[in-house]
């Protein structure tokens, strides 16, 4: 839906002013941050580390390093690598009746792999989003 801006009541609509670039739609906001990149150009690194965003985008000095995602990645990753793990050990259970030392040893290393291989692209789809929506994580209800 590009040009949708939420408002909270009580608020007016911001329009850019002239002159001032127009921000990218909320979709490609999202899919720059699952890329690990930019939100804004799409060409600039958004972690200088495994999870440590950047402070500014290399490629178009955007600043990013403000943004706070904290809790949010940790919890949407453990919710999808769960249902997928729990899902894999049902239908192995009921297709292969595999030995319990394969449950112990399979499962945890697969969870790991997991885990760590979506955490910084869930992260990332995260920031592109709260950058999109002006958010930095400090926000009082």
């Amino acid at each position: 839906m590009p040009g949708v801006e939420i408002v909270t009541p009580g608020e007016r609509p911001r329009h850019p002013e002239p002159g001032e670039p127009s921000r990218p739609s909320f979709a490609a906001a999202l899919v720059r941050g699952l890329r690990r990149r930019c939100p804004n150009c799409g060409r600039g690194r958004l972690f200088r580390a495994y999870l440590k965003p950047v402070d500014a985008c290399e490629s178009c000095r955007e600043a990013l390093g403000h943004i706070r995602a904290d809790d949010a990645p940790p919890y949407f990753t453990i919710v999808v690598v769960g249902h997928a793990v729990v899902g894999l050990a049902l239908f192995a259970e009921m297709q292969f009746r595999p030995p319990m030392w394969a449950y112990m040893t399979v499962l945890p290393a697969l969870t790991l792999a997991m885990t760590l291989g979506l955490l910084p692209v869930v992260k990332g789809a995260l920031i592109g989003l709260m950058w999109r929506l002006r958010l930095s994580g400090d926000e009082f209800q």
